[in-house]
């Protein structure tokens, strides 16, 4: 059995305190989510792992997780260069076969801590990832629910026999009319309601107003009107467990994806977030919703993000080129009259 000493000497070996200052003001200043900085710590630590074995103070056969990284202080961070960057992302493709979104996401991480250390803190005096690039991500259109298949499971959830009928239709419609997250359809709470608004927590801890149309207010008067209100562990909670606990992300994905095999939908290829997608299209392609109006909607920092939603399917792509004016052009007519 593991002792409570043996743990905190692993979590001191873990790290050093220059990263833990920089995670401490990434939350606290740039305001970045814990889950994000979860991921950079994460990223970092197996960056600096890799380093001390590369630079040979380690056998090569020790696995990078028994690599304390505890000493690491000034000095050592101003001896990495930017050959220590280019060597650790070949690693990471050739012997950890890391896909290139991943290599890109840990790039992003190296170059956002360097660039820390040299401009916010003066420990460095030149920064080594300034000219990193990060490998290139070959863009792919979100799968996302047809109309016709949206409607389906929007049915299949209304005439879904569980006693949670009501609620599980409400988290659906949400998702499919808002295109909200996961993380901020399972945050609401009673009082994050206004009539025929509500407001959500986003990504960056940013807070941004979701007006509710004609389905989502009726899916909610239909859940509220039958959820329960007595024993509950979190009463603020919009949704609730059976056990009256804010339902969870991990339930809220279990349930969706029960109600994709009800109707008949690839859960291998869709999942929560492509609800998100979906949301997003429907409103795009029929609802004329311009791409900043979008942008706000959907709660994105830049509409450089946005833009991967407004894609366009076959059917509007043959409408366009019929609409160009030579569509109709015959060679040797000009000037011929009727």
């Amino acid at each position: 059995m593991t002792s409570y000493g043996n743990q905190d000497n692993a979590r001191s070996q873990d790290s050093f305190p220059i990263l833990d200052q920089y995670v401490n003001y990434m939350q606290a200043v740039r305001e970045r989510s814990p889950l994000t900085m979860k991921e950079y710590r994460y990223d970092l630590v197996n960056f600096f792992r890799f380093l001390k074995k590369d630079r040979g103070g380690f056998a090569r056969d020790i696995p990078l997780n028994e690599i304390s990284i505890s000493d690491i202080d000034a000095d050592f961070l101003s001896s990495v260069t930017t050959d220590d960057l280019f060597v650790y992302l070949i690693y990471l493709s050739r012997e950890r076969h890391a896909s290139p979104a991943t290599r890109a996401r840990k790039a992003a991480t190296l170059k956002s801590f360097f660039k820390y250390l040299c401009t916010k803190r003066k420990l460095i005096r030149e920064d080594p990832a300034y000219e990193l690039d990060s490998p290139k991500i070959a863009q792919r259109l979100p799968h996302y629910l047809s109309l016709e298949e949206s409607m389906g499971l929007l049915d299949t959830a209304a005439q879904s026999e569980t006693h949670f009928r009501e609620r599980n239709y409400c988290i659906l419609t949400f998702f499919l009319n808002c295109g909200m997250r996961l993380s901020e359809l399972s945050g609401i709470n009673l009082t994050n309601i206004h009539e025929n608004t509500l407001t959500v927590i986003g990504k960056g801890n940013k807070e941004r107003t979701i007006y509710l149309n004609a389905a989502c207010m009726s899916a909610l008067e239909q859940y509220l009107a039958v959820r329960p209100s007595a024993g509950l562990k979190d009463p603020q909670a919009l949704f609730v467990s059976r056990l009256g606990r804010r339902i969870s992300n991990p339930m809220i994905q279990y349930t969706i994806k029960h109600l994709f095999l009800e109707a008949g939908i690839d859960t291998n290829v869709y999942s929560v977030h492509k609800l998100r997608h979906t949301a997003a299209t429907l409103m795009y392609k029929y609802g004329q919703v311009d791409i900043r109006s979008l942008q706000t909607i959907l709660g994105h920092a830049s509409v450089a993000t946005t833009q991967i939603y407004t894609h366009v399917d076959d059917d509007s792509l043959r409408a366009a080129v019929e609409k160009n004016p030579l569509s109709g052009f015959t060679p040797g007519t000009r000037g011929r009259e009727s």
